[in-house]
């Protein structure tokens, strides 16, 4: 798949995605990257992309005329081009949101600067994305996020095809604890389980730890989830404890 990025800074987007798993899957092809600098797309002299916004107020808006042109020439060479706009007021980015993006052809990553983009951009957009309920200085950083989440999710990207299988929010869970050598430090133990080389205890005690953290820590992953036979058992238990 191909991502293109469009910003006024593009070796902010470049620069991070030459390295670990994003670098090698780009040298090996399994995703492609074109950062569009939104600028080459303004008019006049002096290439301006901002302005006052109307009606007053602080900071400057980011014009829409470069961000349409640049739109409009994607489309010209992807025309199933899929549109992202990245805002704060957009659709919160989630694990589905990921594997959706991960099957599709080529996205465009609009990266918003200053007070945000001109409204009439939006009309040009098939979805607005926000990663977070905070304010980033670009959406360079947003975009960044959401390559890393893609990327890591098309067959190649990671050296063992069940890695991204076994990660927090892939089956509606957060991730069970992991442990590696020492088996003892500062006085803290390995769990035996973990060194009874018993696949199916160990699969059971991971499920568990995963269920239950999920039940502690982010309760509302669990929220319209059918629950299995065993995670009935784990929450009556835990009701019964407390």
């Amino acid at each position: 798949m191909t991502f293109y990025v469009l910003t006024l800074f593009p070796e902010m987007v470049k620069s991070p995605l030459r390295y670990s798993i994003l670098g090698r899957a780009l040298e090996k092809g399994i995703f492609c990257l074109e950062t569009i600098n939104i600028r080459d797309f303004a008019i006049g002299k002096h290439k301006i992309v901002d302005d006052y916004p109307y009606g007053g107020g602080e900071g400057l808006v980011m014009k829409p005329e470069p961000i349409i042109s640049a739109i409009k020439s994607l489309i010209i060479r992807e025309p199933r081009l899929w549109i992202v706009l990245l805002t704060p007021d957009g659709i919160t980015f989630t694990h589905k949101a990921a594997i959706r993006f991960s099957k599709m052809k080529a996205i465009a990553l609009i990266c918003g600067r200053y007070e945000g983009v001109d409204e009439r951009v939006r009309a040009y957009v098939n979805e607005e994305v926000s990663i977070g309920d905070y304010i980033l200085s670009g959406g360079e950083t947003a975009a960044l996020v959401i390559i890393d989440a893609v990327v890591r999710l098309i067959p190649g990207a990671l050296h063992s095809p069940f890695s991204a299988q076994e990660e927090s929010f892939c089956k509606g869970l957060l991730e069970y604890p992991h442990f590696t050598r020492p088996s003892e430090f500062n006085g803290k133990k390995v769990p035996e389980v973990l060194l009874s080389g018993n696949h199916e205890s160990i699969r059971r005690w991971r499920y568990k730890e995963a269920f239950l953290r999920t039940w502690v820590r982010r309760p509302e992953l669990l929220n319209g989830r059918e629950l299995t036979i065993e995670e009935r058992k784990l929450l009556e238990d835990l009701r019964d404890v407390c």
